[in-house]
C-alpha cells in the first residue's frame, strides 16, 4: 500500500500516537505534512538522490521528515539524538546532507546547526533554534498534494559506532514510483501480519534500524504506531493494556527489566491483545527468553539480520523451545561459518558468520570502499559479514556467540563475553553487567566483570566473590572473571546495545602508548 491511499481510504484513522504528550497524527494529517515538506525540499533544489539529516527524539515530526524523503526519492539519515554535537555533525557532513531538521528540545541542536555549514536548509521543530527556520510556517507555504515525480526514497542509517567511528550504510535507489509502495516494507509487513488493524508499540529510539524499519512498515500497511518517548518497563505494560497493542518490538535488555518488576506489577495489566512480540539486536539469554515465553505465551518472534542485510534468520517461540538459544535459520539461504582465512567450518564450531544476501540487494559503506570490501567473503562476493561470531547446528540453526571485536583472548584461549553476561543477566543482585578483557602481563588479557548493582544492593568484596562463585558453578573456572568492579551505570545506548568501546577504553592504553 501507499501513504496516499490510506489518507484517502481512512483519513481519520490514527497513524501515530504519542501518549507522553497526548499528541496524535491521522493519516490525512501525515499525508498533508509529508507532501508539504517534500515540496519545500524540491523548491530548495533537492532532487532524487539528494540527502537530508534528522536530529530529533521520539517525536511525531520524525515521521513527517522520514516519509517526505521516502516518497520523494531522497536519502534520509536519522542521527543518534544522544550524540554530542561534534559527533552528530560528523554524520551530517559525512552523509552529504543538504538539509537538516532538528529539535529545539535537544540542547545540542544549536551547536550542531552551527557546525553543519553545508546544509542549505535548516528547519527546527518543537521550538526556536538560532539559525534555523521554524518547521510549521516553513511548510505551510507549500501544497498538500504530492510532488509530480514521487519516487521511493531510502533510509541511510549509520552503524552505532560501538567499536569505531559510525559508517553510513547506503543502498542504490530503485527509481520506482512511490505509489507502488516500498517492497522491503511490504515484505516485512506481510511477514509479521501488519495491516490496518495493527496497533504497534515502539519502545525504542527511532534513529535505530529496527524501530525505524518496523514503524515505517506499519504505516505503509495502514496500522497505528504507539510511540514511547523513552522506555520504562511498567509504562510499556500499561500501554499494551491501554491501547490494546497487537504488535511490538524489543531488545533483551527490556525483557530483563520487565522480568525484574515485582510480581504484582507484572500481573496488573491486561496483555491479551498482544499477539506478536518481535525481538532482535542482541543475543537473548536463554533463561530470560524462557521466562518471557512463560509470561507472555508463545508470541515471541526473534530475527537475526543487519542493516547491511548480511543474511536473515527467524524463529518463533515454539520452534525456539525445541532449539533454545538459536536465533533461527533460513533454509533457502544458509549461513556460513568461516575461520580467519575464509575456510568454512563444520557444524558446532564457532567462527565468523557470513550470510547470503538476497538476490540483487547491494549496499556500500558510504565513502569507505575498504570497509565495504572487508564485509564480503574473499571467494564468495554475495556472502557478507558484520563481524558477529557464532555457529550452526546440524539442522542449520544459527547460534550467536559474540562480536568478533569483543572476544577475549586469554592465554591463547578464545573467550566470548556474551556467555558470561547471559549467566549473570537474571542474578537478583545485578541490574546490569558487562564482561570485557583487560590487560594481563602473562595471559595477554583477563576477564573482568563490570557490574551495576540492583537497587538497594551495596557493592562489596563479598558481593564480588559471590558473583565470581555464581559464574564458576555454572560455566567453570576458565570463564570466571578474575575481577569484579562495580559502577553506578554502564555505558548502554538507548537501543539497549552496550557501548563496549567506551568501557574497554577505560582499561586499555591509547594505541600510541601500546606501541611503546
Amino acid at each position: 500500500m501507499y501513504l496516499g491511499t490510506h489518507a484517502r481510504v481512512q483519513p481519520e484513522h490514527p497513524a501515530l500516537l504519542l501518549p507522553a504528550t497526548g499528541e496524535s497524527r491521522t493519516y490525512f494529517e501525515l499525508e498533508c505534512r509529508t507532501n508539504q515538506l517534500a515540496h519545500l525540499l524540491r523548491a530548495h533544489g533537492l532532487k532524487p538522490g539528494s540527502h537530508i539529516a534528522l536530529f530529533i527524539g521520539n517525536d511525531l515530526a520524525f515521521f513527517d521528515v522520514v516519509w517526505a524523503a521516502l516518497r520523494s526519492g531522497l536519502y534520509v539519515t536519522p542521527v543518534n539524538r544522544y550524540l554530542p554535537a561534534g559527533e552528530a555533525a560528523y554524520i551530517v557532513d559525512n552523509c552529504d546532507a543538504e538539509a537538516l531538521i532538528a529539535s529545539a528540545r535537544l540542547p545540542e541542536s544549536a551547536e550542531l546547526g552551527r557546525l553543519a555549514s553545508r546544509c542549505a536548509v535548516k528547519l527546527s521543530v518543537d521550538g526556536v533554534i538560532p539559525g534555523f527556520d521554524a518547521f510549521e510556517p516553513a511548510i505551510a507555504a507549500f501544497p498538500t498534494t504530492p510532488v509530480p515525480d514521487e519516487q521511493i526514497g531510502s533510509l541511510m542509517l549509520y552503524s552505532s559506532g560501538t567499536t569505531g567511528r559510525p559508517k553510513g550504510i547506503r543502498r542504490p535507489l530503485s527509481g520506482r514510483p512511490a505509489a507502488e509502495g516500498n517492497p522491503a516494507m511490504k515484505a516485512t509487513g506481510d511477514s509479521f501480519g501488519f495491516g490496518p488493524g495493527t496497533v504497534y508499540l515502539n519502545p525504542a529510539p527511532l534513529y535505530h534500524s529496527a524501530p525505524a524499519g518496523f514503524t515505517t512498515a506499519v504505516l505503509q500497511a495502514g496500522g497505528t504506531v504507539v510511540l514511547m518517548d523513552r522506555f520504562d518497563p511498567e509504562a510499556a505494560l500499561s500501554l499494551i493494556d491501554r491501547y490494546r497493542v497487537t504488535h511490538s518490538q524489543w531488545v533483551p535488555t527490556m525483557f530483563i527489566r520487565m522480568l525484574k518488576l515485582p510480581a504484582d506489577v507484572r500481573s496488573r495489566y491486561d496483555l491479551t491483545s498482544h499477539r506478536c512480540a518481535i525481538h532482535a539486536a542482541a543475543p537473548c539469554p536463554v533463561e530470560v527468553k524462557r521466562e518471557m515465553i512463560g509470561w507472555w505465551g508463545p508470541i515471541l518472534e526473534e530475527f537475526y539480520s543487519s542493516t547491511e542485510q548480511a543474511g536473515f534468520a527467524r524463529i518463533g517461540s515454539v520452534e525456539w523451545l525445541a532449539h533454545p538459544g538459536s536465533v533461527g535459520r533460513d533454509p533457502n539461504a544458509p549461513f556460513h561459518i568461516c575461520d580467519e582465512d575464509g575456510r568454512e567450518l563444520p557444524p558446532g564450531e564457532p567462527g565468523l558468520i557470513f550470510g547470503e544476501s538476497p538476490s540483487g540487494v547491494q549496499f556500500s559503506y558510504h565513502k569507505d570502499n575498504g570497509k565495504t570490501a572487508s564485509a564480503s567473503h574473499p571467494l564468495h562476493p554475495t556472502w557478507r559479514t558484520v563481524g558477529d561470531i557464532g555457529y550452526v547446528d546440524e539442522e542449520g540453526y544459527l547460534y550467536l556467540t559474540d562480536r568478533k571485536s569483543f572476544m577475549i583472548i586469554s592465554g591463547g584461549v578464545n573467550i566470548y563475553p556474551q556467555q558470561i553476561e547471559d549467566a549473570l543477566a537474571l542474578h537478583p543482585k545485578i541490574a546490569d553487567v558487562a564482561v570485557i578483557g583487560v590487560p594481563n602481563v602473562e595471559l595477554g588479557e583477563e576477564i573482568k566483570a563490570v557490574v551495576e548493582p540492583a537497587s538497594g544492593v551495596v557493592p562489596s568484596d563479598l558481593l564480588a566473590q559471590e558473583i565470581m562463585q555464581f559464574v564458576r558453578e555454572r560455566l567453570g573456572r576458565q570463564l570466571t572473571p578474575r575481577t569484579v568492579e562495580f559502577t553506578d551505570a554502564l555505558p548502554r545506548l538507548p537501543t539497549g546495545k552496550l557501548y563496549k568501546k567506551a568501557l574497554r577504553d577505560r582499561y586499555w592504553p591509547a594505541p600510541e602508548m601500546r606501541a611503546l
